[in-house]
């Protein structure tokens, strides 16, 4: 008697990339940006598009789908940051977003009207990694706060993000976070990510991430970026 052996998981990642190639062709048509954000709970998903919201408001069109277990609390925090639109999916206990939960999600945006579209993917190291949504950037943040030896415990995601944002990093000489073991481990993984060190609370250093941002979706407009992200004001 034979076994017949199922590849669930093979079969639903299969499916999800079919999906979210159709989200894809959805962004690329409608010519906007799509950032997937990945972190742990309390790593900062949420303070860094609220910084980068109040950065750009009054000069791009900015739309955020939230990915959570439950409530609606960063869509919340979103919308009253000047999202043009905020979505909430909850997974209802679910680690990560998957791309049929987006393209809902989608179905509700007027993506013509937007320049970039963040999706904060519920709070996880693993899982929503495996899930391609149809982005076209994915992110990493992690912080001081967290340790300095994230790219170790978790190296898949650290290994295949687009970028990388420590966040917190006035924190630094109070969390006892080792700046070189972080950069060597997260170097033996992945050499081309760029990293933005800036803290959300203060400000510091978050010209230079809006500034890698502005190159991925608005290079026309970069002419004197960074002097006036750091100001709050655009242009």
């Amino acid at each position: 008697m034979s076994v017949r052996v199922l590849h669930v998981q093979e079969n639903l990642l299969a499916s999800n990339d079919v999906v979210a190639a159709r989200n894809r062709r959805r962004f690329d048509q409608a010519g906007l940006l799509a950032v997937n954000l990945i972190a742990s709970p309390g790593a900062g998903k949420t303070s860094l598009i609220t910084a980068t919201l109040r950065a750009l408001a009054g000069w791009a069109s900015v739309a955020v789908i939230e990915g959570d277990i439950a409530g609606s609390v960063d869509a919340e925090r979103a919308q009253a940051a000047g999202a043009a639109a905020a979505v909430q999916i909850n997974t209802g206990g679910g680690c990560h977003l998957e791309a049929h939960m987006v393209e809902r999600a989608l179905d509700g945006l007027d993506l013509a009207a937007l320049n970039l579209v963040f999706i904060e993917n519920v709070g996880n190291l693993v899982c929503p990694n495996h899930w391609v949504l149809g982005e076209h950037l994915k992110v990493c943040v992690a912080s001081t706060a967290e340790g300095h030896d994230k790219p170790a415990k978790y190296p898949e995601v650290f290994a295949q993000s687009d970028a990388v944002v420590l966040n917190k990093i006035d924190l630094l000489e109070l969390t006892g976070f080792e700046r070189g073991v972080f950069y060597s481990d997260l170097r033996a993984l992945n050499r081309r990510a760029p990293v933005f060190e800036l803290s959300c609370r203060t400000g510091q250093g978050l010209a230079i991430w809006l500034d890698w941002l502005l190159k991925h979706f608005a290079p026309e407009a970069r002419v004197g970026q960074s002097s006036a992200a750091g100001a709050g004001q655009p242009g």
